[in-house]
């Protein structure tokens, strides 16, 4: 996939934009705007889920939610010392092993501040060089007492993220942090896109969904399900791919960066959900790759499944190496093949259609 300038302009600033959990409204505003070129309507909610809508050629039409989720990890000021550091707690799965040594993005009242976290050097280092517990990290902001913190606009209860912004690696790799889950959005933004040119309208409506607060809970999904009630859900998040050294295909499967986008078999995913996409998929001639769910998807998948009397669903990954880190890397190929599979998903619903079993 090669991205035109317009489309890797949007990525761009999405990306770049911070958005912790519970602090996602500046990227929600950027989404929706954008959507607001291919939809008939763009809404948002108390705690800032937003959702952009296709209005079906009938009025009685069913509903299908396309869901992706807008928040990243991050850090969050849980004290200020004396001296002007700061000592955090996590947003979401931050990783303490590798939090030394980096740089950070702090949202501050007064504008951005950036941060290092301490890494003490390796000649002055002392113990057996275990991963940190997330209470050591600190963060130095060149600052000399907390009264000078302070001033820069911080507090407690101040957010942050990691500063490293995309860049391209071997023409058709994207790295950055935060794709998890911002790639997604975007996809929402590409599948707008392509249905905003169709010659004519979706048999069902499409509501585009970018919720809030999956890293801690996968709360803004089950809001925005109960409020919009959909007959079905796609969402669409990252998967590890496991294509690196050291792991074990037998103990995590086999998915692959660059092998096509990745479906869950079991429990949230309805079978026949998974079967119209694995129909689609045959027909416009996309590889997928296959995962199972023993016991939970660990995505907003198991927040929108079961809410109300049950929602038909079903989860479609895009293969992501090194999660929750700040060099994720992902595929534009898996990126491509994803926004095709879920249009020709949409273009396959007829208007009678139902996902409910028959017994």
């Amino acid at each position: 996939m090669k991205l035109n300038e317009s489309s890797m302009d949007f990525l761009t600033e999405l990306l770049e934009t911070p958005s912790p959990s519970g602090f996602e409204i500046d990227a929600q505003r950027i989404w929706a705007d954008e959507m607001r070129k291919y939809t008939d309507s763009v809404q948002c909610d108390a705690y800032g889920n937003t959702w952009a809508t296709f209005s079906a050629t009938s009025e009685n039409a069913p509903s299908l939610m396309i869901e992706a989720h807008a928040d990243e990890i991050g850090f969050i000021v849980r004290h200020i010392t004396s001296d002007g550091f700061l000592k955090v707690e996590r947003v979401g799965g931050t990783d303490a092993a590798i939090a030394r040594g980096r740089r950070v993005r702090f949202l501050g009242s007064e504008g951005e501040v950036i941060g290092v976290t301490g890494n003490t050097a390796i000649h002055l280092r002392e113990g057996d060089g275990k991963e940190p517990k997330i209470h050591e990290i600190y963060v130095d902001l060149g600052a000399d007492s907390d009264k000078e913190v302070k001033e820069m606009g911080l507090r407690i209860g101040s957010v942050g993220v990691y500063c490293d912004g995309p860049m391209t690696m071997n023409g058709n790799k994207l790295v950055c942090r935060a794709l998890d889950n911002r790639l997604s959005g975007f996809i929402l933004r590409e599948i707008g896109k392509k249905l905003s040119k169709s010659k004519s309208k979706p048999k069902w409506n499409i509501h585009l969904v970018n919720a809030v607060q999956e890293e801690v809970g996968c709360v803004g999904a089950g809001m925005i399900t109960n409020r919009l009630q959909p007959d079905a859900a796609i969402c669409i998040d990252v998967t590890h791919a496991t294509d690196t050294p050291g792991l074990d295909f037998g103990k995590h499967g086999e998915v692959r960066l660059g092998g096509g986008p990745a479906i869950i078999h079991g429990t949230a995913n309805h079978p026949l959900m998974v079967a119209q996409l694995e129909v689609c998929a045959d027909k416009a001639k996309i590889d997928l790759q296959h995962e199972v769910s023993g016991r939970g998807t660990g995505t907003d998948t198991d927040s929108i499944y079961k809410t109300g009397n049950g929602i038909p669903s079903a989860l479609v990954s895009i293969p992501l190496r090194y999660m929750h880190s700040p060099v994720e890397t992902a595929s534009f190929d898996d990126v491509e093949e994803i926004v095709e599979l879920l249009t020709q998903f949409i273009k396959s619903l007829k208007q009678d259609q139902s996902f409910m079993h028959k017994i």
